[in-house]
């Protein structure tokens, strides 16, 4: 009975600790970023529907730490950007095969860049490709970008070595300007399949700053990735751009804010500025239904410091403070219902998660008018109410002047 059962233990040991399925790391190409762009016909100068142009930013390990002094044994660039065209995405990212020396691995891929000739057209592809492989995170950030997704991935900024791992920090650190949604897959995945909301997105885009991070006898700047403002979708299609006041708006409905700024004219001078941190809020979204017509209640109570201030201000003069946060409820509930037109009227996209708030709150209600959703929101009656406290401001009571 025990040799049989010794036997057993030895084959199983045998079999275990096989490596069969192994994956050296000099065998595999890792994405850190991705582009997807059109095929344009470069007779005719547009872009029909031909297919896509898949560009993936590939880490090199052994030459990311020497681009910023520190010790490498590699002799190149950082990051190696290939390209493959093809009518499908699957189709375009096989062919990377035909010269790529390594196997693509997506694990560790930082972002999905999308430019919005393809988003407009309908990124259902996209979607559908990305959720469906095993490597690739949902955590994966997702943006559109009005430039060439490739030139995007590819752009090295200046403070990171890898262009992937500066954009995954632009998104961890958007928070604190609140001015752009931190787009994830799942999240992508989830409006789209979603009978109540519809997707919203963040948009990159390349601008020149006219700074140069260039040795002599280099020609050109090196251009800025910036993340701000969103893109509005209806079903897989972009339907509008939110610039960065809608944005902004529009995060208080769908993430929680860190940290927003708010300019302002002074009490006193209207020609002088100050700028107000919104540190701390709390932002509410209420149903209500009533005679067959659902509405909405936003309430928004937002807790401010004076951060900067072109003109005399205290915090113990009442008059000011009370001018202030008069003037910063006028703004923000102005750039609520300035947002809430666009969805409803221009756009007709739910896209700030209402409908699934009603749903939330009226299950049986929701049953009746969920088909009817996408014209019955368009009519949908909202109550903005803003409620400003400034908490703390700046020390100095005076502006900061020259005194020449």
């Amino acid at each position: 009975m025990t040799k049989p059962i010794y036997l057993s233990f030895v084959i199983l040991i045998i079999i275990l600790s096989g490596c069969s399925g192994k994956r050296e790391i000099n065998d595999l190409a890792i994405v850190m970023a991705v582009g997807i762009d059109k095929i344009e016909d470069p007779t005719e100068g547009n872009s029909e529907d031909k297919g896509y142009e898949v560009t993936i930013e590939v880490a090199r390990p052994a030459d990311s730490r020497g681009q910023t002094g520190a010790p490498s044994g590699g002799t190149g660039d950082p990051i190696w950007s290939a390209s493959s065209q093809g009518e499908t995405l699957f189709e375009a990212i096989r062919h990377l095969a035909s010269f790529s020396t390594r196997r693509v691995f997506w694990a560790h891929n930082y972002i999905i860049v999308i430019n919005e000739d393809v988003a407009r057209e309908g990124i259902k592809d996209v979607i559908d490709f990305f959720t469906r492989n095993p490597e690739l995170r949902m955590r994966t950030w997702v943006a559109i970008t009005p430039n060439k997704a490739k030139n995007v991935i590819s752009t090295v900024t200046g403070l990171e070595v890898i262009p992937g791992e500066a954009l995954d920090k632009l998104y961890r650190y958007t928070d604190i300007s609140g001015a752009s949604p931190r787009t994830e897959l799942l999240d992508v995945q989830s409006a789209y399949l979603s009978e109540t909301t519809q997707p919203v997105i963040a948009r990159v885009r390349l601008i020149e700053r006219g700074v140069s991070n260039k040795k002599v006898g280099q020609a050109g700047a090196y251009k800025q990735v910036e993340l701000e403002g969103a893109g509005v979708f209806k079903g897989d299609k972009l339907v509008g751009i939110l610039d960065r006041d809608d944005s902004k708006a529009a995060v208080l409905f769908i993430e929680k804010v860190r940290s927003q700024i708010v300019v302002l004219s002074c009490p006193k001078n209207p020609e002088e500025v100050l700028t107000a941190e919104i540190v701390h809020d709390r932002f509410d979204v209420t149903p209500a239904y009533k005679n067959g017509k659902p509405s909405f209640t936003v309430n928004f109570k937002a807790f401010v410091n004076v951060v900067e201030a072109g003109c005399p201000f205290t915090i113990e003069d009442e008059e000011d403070v009370r001018t202030i946060e008069k003037e910063l409820e006028r703004t923000v509930k102005g750039n609520i219902e300035k947002l809430l037109t666009k969805a409803q009227k221009e756009y007709k996209s739910d896209f700030l998660e209402l409908g699934q708030r009603f749903n939330n709150k009226f299950p049986s209600e929701w049953k009746t008018i969920k088909k009817s959703w996408n014209s019955t929101f368009s009519d949908v009656e909202f109550t903005v109410n803003v409620d400003a406290k400034v908490k703390g401001g700046v020390l100095l009571y005076s502006p900061t002047h020259s005194g020449k």
